[in-house]
């Protein structure tokens, strides 16, 4: 029987198995929300955000929020080897993929950055392609300047 893991605000941790889940006393309200007893306590449950890729999703439970992080027995597993699915990337120097013109660049100098964020928008064969940043860091310097010709490999950001 899988079990999960959903850990509330940071703070402390509930396991459940499927089957507990799958039993459940909750009702899909017609305004989206849910109608949750559980333990003879009834509680009002909207959900506000949900995060699939990154198993975390954000809920009112009676009109307070709280971020529920989600482990499967697959993340708990890695996490009991010491081993990190989700281990945020450093990232050193950001280099043109390609030869072509800088478009324009939405990121400062000492700007923090995450995974997938814009930082550089570069027009190469008539086409504008969106350089994002492959992991978490901060802007150290910017090495070019809007409308500027690059060649493949140059550095364009450094990161610390």
């Amino acid at each position: 029987m899988d079990n999960y893991k959903f850990t509330v605000n940071e703070e402390f941790d509930v396991q459940l198995s499927t089957e507990a889940i799958a039993n459940l006393d909750l009702i899909e309200l017609s305004d989206g929300g849910y109608h949750l007893i559980r333990e003879e306590q009834v509680y009002r449950i909207e959900l506000i955000e949900a995060d699939y890729t990154n198993k975390f999703m954000v809920i009112k439970v009676n009109g307070t929020p709280q971020r529920i992080q989600i482990e499967d027995q697959y993340d708990q597993l890695i996490q009991k080897l010491g081993l990190s699915v989700n281990a945020s990337q450093k990232v050193n120097d950001i280099k043109a993929p390609m030869p072509g013109l800088v478009l324009d660049i939405p990121v400062t100098v000492g700007q923090e950055v995450k995974k997938g964020d814009g930082l550089i928008v570069l027009e190469a064969m008539k086409m504008e392609n969106m350089i994002k940043s492959p992991g978490e860091g901060k802007v150290k310097a910017i090495l070019i300047d809007q409308g500027a010709a690059v060649d493949k490999g140059q550095i364009l950001i450094e990161m610390e």
